[in-house]
């Protein structure tokens, strides 16, 4: 069955499994490869859609379904396609309308499940397509037309981020979805309810595995719900200071291997399911 059997490990990727640079290290690849061979269960949960994380996955080779749109999607990169969605309700376009309206100068992008779309302009957006290597899908929010998986805001600003937060939370349909801040400069809409621990819990269900042999890896505020969904939530020493309140566990940062690591500390039995 070999000594990981059964064991699920999930994570993030920006900040904990990509380095700085966005590359993946050999020893990374290598401590994967040997989870796997030995009966363990690997995969990613990203905020990332399925098509900006094509590259990566072709490189790691997840040996099940990974998470991603923040936990509201679970994609099948062998059938290419998803295996569970979450679409947001109707009414989002009034919050995107409040936050445009008092928050001039945020980015606006919506992501359906097969597009994104760039509703509104700034540096943010264009730093993110060079990192997406995403086309320049044009179009207003107004005008989509498929179910929306996600909308991102974007600045550079620390003040704009806090005032997108602020118009947010305050507006009188807050209650119907869920915000999450998934970047420095990134701030999101997802449906109520959903996380990256939701992407964690329908792969255990689907999986029919056991939760109580379950790691989540991460580093920023987005990945804290996936902490608390797996058995043990293992923060990276990079982390933002609120993923390092909440994980179970802190291990090296994103530069010296952090995934190889928490590997070698299951196996060693230094990290105890």
């Amino acid at each position: 069955m070999g000594k990981f059997y059964g064991v699920l490990i999930c994570t993030d990727l920006d900040g904990t499994l990509l380095r700085d640079d966005k590359s993946i290290s050999a020893e990374n690849l290598q401590a994967i490869e040997y989870f796997k061979a030995e009966g363990g269960l690997f995969t990613i949960v990203t905020g990332r859609m399925p098509f900006t994380a094509t590259e990566i996955v072709d490189t790691v080779k997840p040996n099940v379904p990974f998470g991603c749109i923040n936990g509201g999607g679970v994609f099948d990169s062998r059938k290419g396609d998803y295996i569970w969605t979450s679409k947001m309700p109707d009414g989002v376009n009034e919050l995107i309308r409040a936050v445009d309206r008092e928050v001039p100068g945020a980015g606006i992008q919506v992501n359906t499940f097969y597009h994104t779309y760039f509703s509104k302009e700034n540096d943010t957006m264009r730093i993110f397509r060079e990192v997406t290597k995403l086309p320049n899908l044009v179009r207003p929010y107004t005008e989509v037309d498929e179910p929306v998986a996600k909308i991102i805001f974007g600045s550079e600003k620390e003040e704009e981020i806090q005032h997108i937060a602020k118009v947010l939370h305050e507006h009188p349909r807050s209650g119907e979805f869920d915000f999450i801040r998934s970047e420095r400069a990134l701030y999101e809409i997802l449906p109520k309810g959903i996380g990256k621990g939701t992407a964690i819990d329908n792969l255990v269900h689907h999986l029919g595995l056991d939760p109580n042999k379950t790691i989540a890896m991460g580093d920023y505020n987005n990945d804290i719900s996936m902490f608390r969904a797996a058995k043990i939530g293992v923060a990276v020493s990079n982390a933002c200071a609120d993923a390092l309140a909440a994980a179970d566990y802190i291990t090296v940062s994103n530069q010296q291997h952090a995934v190889a690591q928490v590997i070698d500390d299951l196996q060693t039995g230094k990290l105890m399911l």
